[in-house]
C-alpha cells in the first residue's frame, strides 16, 4: 500500500539568532533568565514605544542566505501578521511578507548515498512570540515574555523531500550551517530552533499536490522524521478507507507516538498583511553583500573535499570532522604543528572523540592542547613509543596533567620502546619457545596467529618492545 503513494514534505524552520539583543529593541535575547526579566516597555508593546532595527540579524539573515547559495533582496521591509495568541504582546507579529530577505537556493543532502539539492522558496525575518507555561499554575496559563521579540530566521522549502530520512538530512545539514557561520546554536531542546513540517501525499506519477496536515513546533530531529512517517501512514489510511483528508495543523506526542488536531490551517488572508508603519524599508548595498560573502569561513561541503584531496582523508574521516565546527577548528590546530594529517584524524576519531562522549562534554572543553597532540603523533611517527601506549596511558596522564610534555611522560612512565634488536629477539625466541603447538598450527597454514606471537611479546616486554621490528622477527623465525 505504501508503494502505491509518494509524500510531498515541505519543511519550516525557525532559527533562533545568536544576537545580543532582540530584534527591535535592546532587551537581552539570552536564553535561560527568570521569567519576564527581559522585557521592557518596548517588549510589552506599550502605546508610543517604536521599533528600532537590529542590523546583527540583518547580517545574520545575509550570511545564510549567501550560504545557502540564494539571490538576496536588496530592497527589504517588514510588515505585520495579525494574528491573537496571549504570549503575542502586540495582537500582530513583525515579519516580512511581500519581500522576505533570501529567495530560493537550496540545501544539499546525500540519503543512501544518493546526493540531491532540497529547494527552498524563502528566508526571512521576523520577531519571535513569548511562552505560554501550562505546567506553572493548577488553574491559570501562566506567560513568560522574555522570548518576545528576540529575532528569528525562518527557513521555508519548496515541497521538496518525500521522505522522513530527507527531512532528517535537511535539518541535521541545517543546523550543521547554522552553528557553522555562527548565527544560531540549533539547540531544538531549547527551541533556538524549531521545526514545522508540511506533509501531503499523492499517487506515485501524479504531478498535482494533495491536501496537506502541518504538524507544529517539533523539538527534536529524531521527532521530525518519527512524525512525518507516522503522518503519511495515517494519510494513507484515510485515503485507503475512503475518507477525506482535512487542511489542519496538527501536534506530534513524542512520547506515544501519536499526532492530534490542534485547529484547521489558516491562510495567507487570515493574517492580513499590511507594511509596517513604524518601521522604514531598508536598502542592503552591493558592498555591504560583498562584504558578507567575504567574511563567510570555509564552508563544509567545500573543506570536505579539501580533506579528500589535499590531506588524502577518506571520505568517512572528512565528513565525520566537518560535522562540527569546534571540532574542524580543533583538527585544524593540530595540523599547524604536524604533517601526518591520517594520524591527526586517527586522533580526533578515536581517543579524543571517545574521551568526549564519555565525559558528556564538547570539544571547546576538552583540556589537552592540539600541539600537545601533535607532539605525540611525532613520538609515535619516530618509533619512541607505541600507539597503544600512547592512546591509553600517556593520554589518560595528560588528561591529569595537560601541561606536561609527552616525551617527558613516556619517560616517567617508562613508555619509550625498546629498538635493541638484540633484546626484541630475545623476547621473540622467549615467545616461540613458549608457544611449541602454536608455531606448529602457524606452521601448518594458519598465518592469522602471527597475532598471537606479537601480543605475547607485547606482553612480556610491557609494551615497550618495536612492533615493527617484532612482526620482522617473527615472519624471519617462523618460517625457519
Amino acid at each position: 500500500m505504501l508503494d502505491k503513494y509518494e509524500a510531498v514534505i515541505g519543511l519550516e524552520v525557525h532559527t533562533q539568532l545568536q544576537t545580543q539583543s532582540k530584534l527591535f529593541c535592546g532587551d537581552s535575547a539570552a536564553f535561560g533568565a527568570a521569567p519576564n526579566t527581559h522585557i521592557s516597555p518596548i517588549t510589552m508593546a506599550h502605546p508610543g514605544t517604536l521599533p528600532r532595527m537590529n542590523e546583527k540579524a540583518i547580517e545574520y539573515a545575509v550570511k545564510l542566505g549567501k550560504a545557502l547559495h540564494c539571490s538576496i533582496e536588496q530592497v527589504n521591509y517588514f510588515a505585520r501578521k495579525n494574528y491573537f495568541y496571549p504570549d503575542l504582546p502586540k495582537g500582530y507579529q513583525v515579519s516580512q511578507h511581500t519581500t522576505p530577505i533570501c529567495k530560493n537556493g537550496y540545501v544539499k543532502i546525500t540519503v543512501d548515498g544518493i546526493e540531491r539539492n532540497i529547494v527552498l522558496n524563502r528566508i526571512h525575518m521576523e520577531e519571535d512570540a513569548g511562552k505560554s507555561l501550562h505546567d506553572i499554575d493548577a488553574d491559570f496559563t501562566s506567560i513568560d515574555l522574555n522570548r518576545a521579540g528576540v529575532p528569528l530566521l525562518e527557513i521555508v522549502s519548496e515541497p521538496d523531500m518525500h521522505s522522513g530520512e530527507e527531512a532528517f538530512a535537511y535539518l541535521t545539514e541545517l543546523r550543521k550551517l547554522v552553528r557553522w557561520i555562527g548565527i544560531c546554536d540549533g539547540n531544538m531542546e531549547e527551541g533556538s530552533m524549531r521545526c514545522d513540517a508540511n506533509i501531503s501525499i499523492r499517487l506515485k506519477g501524479a504531478t498535482s499536490l494533495g491536501t496537506r496536515v502541518e504538524v507544529k513546533n517539533l523539538n527534536s530531529i529524531r521527532n521530525v522524521k518519527r512524525a512525518i512517517e507516522l503522518e503519511i501512514e495515517r494519510l494513507i489510511e484515510i485515503t485507503e478507507a475512503g475518507g477525506t483528508i482535512q487542511q489542519e495543523t496538527r501536534s506530534y506526542n513524542a512520547d506515544n507516538h501519536t499526532s492530534f488536531s490542534l485547529r484547521s490551517k489558516e491562510e495567507a488572508d487570515d493574517y492580513r498583511y499590511f507594511p509596517e508603519p513604524d518601521l522604514t524599508p531598508f536598502h542592503i548595498s552591493d558592498e555591504y553583500l560583498q562584504s558578507i560573502a567575504d567574511s563567510l569561513p570555509i564552508l563544509p561541503d567545500q573543506l570536505e573535499k579539501k580533506y579528500r584531496e589535499s590531506l588524502l582523508l577518506s571520505d568517512y574521516d572528512a565528513a565525520t570532522i566537518c560535522s562540527d565546527k569546534e571540532m574542524v577548528d580543533y583538527f585544524e590546530a593540530i595540523i599547524q604543528h604536524t604533517h601526518h594529517y591520517k594520524a591527526a584524524a586517527n586522533w580526533m576519531l578515536g581517543p579524543i572523540k571517545n574521551y568526549l562522549n564519555e565525559s558528556s562534554i564538547d570539544i571547546a572543553d576538552f583540556i589537552i592542547q592540539p600541539a600537545t597532540i601533535a607532539a605525540l603523533i611525532q613520538l609515535i611517527e619516530e618509533g619512541k613509543i607505541s600507539f597503544s601506549n600512547a592512546s591509553n596511558k600517556i593520554f589518560n596522564a595528560l588528561l591529569k596533567a595537560p601541561e606536561k610534555n609527552p616525551l617527558q611522560l613516556a619517560e616517567e612512565l617508562n613508555l619509550i620502546q625498546e629498538k635493541d634488536a638484540d633484546s626484541i629477539e630475545k623476547w621473540v625466541d622467549e615467545v616461540i619457545s613458549n608457544m611449541p603447538d602454536k608455531v606448529a598450527a602457524y606452521k601448518a597454514g594458519k598465518k592469522a596467529l602471527i597475532g598471537v606471537f606479537a601480543g605475547e611479546v607485547k606482553k612480556i616486554s610491557k609494551g615497550k618492545a618495536d612492533m615493527k621490528l617484532v612482526n620482522t622477527l617473527l615472519t624471519e623465525k617462523l618460517a625457519q
